[in-house]
């Protein structure tokens, strides 16, 4: 089979490697779906294969590696809009849950997971890490559709629309999980849904497959001021202490929110290399408190962003995401300096790899990673004058300056039009769902 080849000249390449070097003059050079070389624009004319590649000029753009989603919802983007202006949870058991269970199947997860696809590749994610039912569903469209997944395996202790116990949870789960196996583009974490969802036994049996498997952890946990209290109250724990005895507290473990952490558990989730998952504007929107993003930076916690469900936030835009947690995280703290324009990209992009256990394939552009590549055109009004890209990107830019996405050397989005998905199809679905929820 021939080999194909793309150079990709972007005026300004943000490598987000271990020097975060921005480049000018230099062009990505891929072969099939790796990068083959970071080469000088002089020289991209000497490439002996220089005359079969496929040349995709960027004038005005940055090239970054792609975003990567490290908690969302996806299918719940059918409920965007259902139930705001609710704390957590009341909005959870008398509105998501009830629908779930009146709504929810597979050709439900399907719908809402495509609608989802198709706005975070318009707004440059090219790597989500998802949590709800009907997990095989999610992975056949996710390879289908052709954006990098990781699928959580859901396990609760109460009866959903996809299994009943959390027997038949963890039997599902094992199950999806060797049905994916050969996926390229998708694998899987183990997902109990929170602590107060899910007994210590089934707890025990997933930090045991996570062991065994290698597989990440993926759970809300210390979402809520009254989630930590509750707990305390009921068995004189707080969860983060109740899972460090299960033998959860490790690197595979993605603990999302973590709006309630004291300064023991700060350093313990540091000592224990435990990854956060912060989803500032779904957190802010449902006044469930604030994640200590400026401690947790300082002990060396791996942060990486997540939008939560479009059902919570209401949008999936994960430039957005880095702006409101640069933001937030300089006012929670009183400094200007915490969680720079540098350390915003870093947590849309390589600390979602790290937390997913894909640092080696994504997250940067360095040579031999997959090419999953964004450009973010900067000749709009609000990105004007341009003195620093970095802060630019955080600060000032749009979603819908996105122009380019490439996932695994495959082009999703060029020119600003989706390549691979019928917008018109997914809005349709979307739209014959709100017609039967409301009927």
């Amino acid at each position: 089979m021939q080999q194909r080849y793309q150079i990709l000249q972007p005026e300004w390449i943000v490598t987000v490697n271990s020097s975060f070097e921005v480049l000018q003059d230099y062009a990505v050079v891929i072969e099939d779906n790796r990068i083959l070389s970071l080469t000088s624009i002089d020289e991209i004319i000497d490439l002996p294969f220089y005359q079969q590649a496929e040349l995709v000029r960027l004038p005005d753009c940055a090239l970054l590696p792609g975003l990567v989603n490290s908690h969302t919802h996806a299918s719940m983007s059918l409920f965007r809009g259902m139930s705001d202006d609710l704390p957590l949870m009341e909005w959870l058991t008398e509105h998501i849950w009830p629908a779930e269970a009146r709504w929810v199947d597979a050709q439900f997860a399907a719908d809402g997971f495509k609608l989802a696809a198709a706005e975070m590749i318009r707004s440059g994610t090219t790597c989500l890490s998802d949590m709800f039912y009907f997990p095989d569903e999610i992975a056949r469209c996710a390879q289908q559709i052709g954006i990098r997944s990781v699928v959580g395996l859901i396990v609760l202790d109460f009866p959903s629309p996809w299994a009943k116990t959390a027997d038949e949870y963890l039997h599902k789960a094992l199950a999806v999980h060797d049905e994916i196996r050969e996926f390229s583009l998708v694998s899987s974490a183990l997902a109990p849904h929170a602590p107060y969802t899910v007994s210590d036994e089934a707890l025990r049996q997933i930090a045991m497959y996570s062991n065994e498997l290698d597989v990440p952890v993926h759970m809300h946990l210390h979402e809520t001021a009254a989630e930590v209290a509750e707990a305390q109250q009921n068995n004189g724990q707080r969860p983060l202490e109740r899972l460090d005895q299960l033998n959860l507290l490790n690197s595979n473990l993605i603990a999302v929110h973590m709006t309630e952490l004291d300064e023991f558990e700060i350093e313990r989730i540091a000592e224990a290399g435990v990854n956060v998952a912060h989803c500032p504007e779904s957190n802010l929107k449902l006044g469930s408190g604030i994640c200590p993003v400026a401690s947790l930076l300082e002990k060396g916690v791996n942060i990486c962003l997540g939008t939560d469900g479009a059902a919570s936030n209401n949008d999936l835009d994960l430039l957005g995401e880095m702006r409101t947690a640069a933001m937030l995280a300089k006012g929670s703290s009183g400094n200007a300096s915490a969680c720079n324009a540098r350390q915003a990209i870093e947590m849309a992009t390589i600390n979602g790899a790290r937390a997913l256990g894909m640092v080696d394939r994504i997250g940067s552009i360095e040579v031999g990673k997959c090419a999953d590549l964004i450009a973010i055109n900067l000749a709009s009004l609000n990105t004007q004058p341009l003195y620093e890209p970095v802060a630019q990107i955080v600060y000032a830019a749009a979603s819908r300056q996105v122009s380019h996405v490439w996932i695994d050397g495959v082009a999703q989005l060029r020119d600003f039009e989706l390549c691979n998905l019928d917008s018109d199809e997914i809005i349709a679905r979307a739209s014959f769902w709100a017609r039967k929820i409301r009927s």
